[in-house]
């Protein structure tokens, strides 16, 4: 999906972010499903502190894409953004996120906090469909594989 600038086309953009507390995408999925009450049909939120400054390239069919365990593991379609003030008052972003996850090929990347822009030609590829539920290889083969681009 594209916008459509002043400047011209502009090409999605997607966000990527720490998936704190989780250890594989299973884990992910759990918390999902145990949260699920509290977002509408369809969705799930992730809440953070920053609004992206890039809103419109990120609703032009981005991705929120999830480190796990040092690798990019997985992306979600983002949605939309929304407004939410948190109990000690502060105003937040949340992540409107589709609630399908997208298995993507493992991409190492370092430690950062909070999220930070990755543009489509820097993301990680999906997994064909056929091999999203093959056997998790072990993250230290995994991410060996990623470094040098066999995974």
């Amino acid at each position: 999906m594209l916008a459509i600038s002043l400047g011209g086309i502009v090409d999605h953009l997607n966000l990527i972010k720490l998936c704190v507390g989780a250890d594989s995408v299973e884990d992910l999925l759990d918390w999902h499903r145990a949260h699920a009450h509290v977002w509408a049909k369809g969705t799930t939120e992730h809440v953070t502190r920053m609004w992206p400054k890039r809103e419109a390239e990120i609703l032009s069919g981005g991705s929120l894409y999830w480190i796990i365990k040092g690798t990019v593991q997985a992306r979600q379609r983002i949605v939309g953004l929304a407004a939410r003030q948190g109990g000690d008052g502060i105003n937040r972003c949340a992540l409107v996120l589709d609630a399908e996850v997208i298995r993507t090929e493992h991409a190492p990347r370092r430690p950062f906090q909070g999220w930070r822009y990755l543009t489509a030609e820097d993301a990680p590829r999906d997994l064909p469909k056929g091999r999203a539920l093959d056997d998790a290889l072990p993250p230290e083969l995994a991410q060996a594989l990623a470094e040098i681009g066999l995974r």
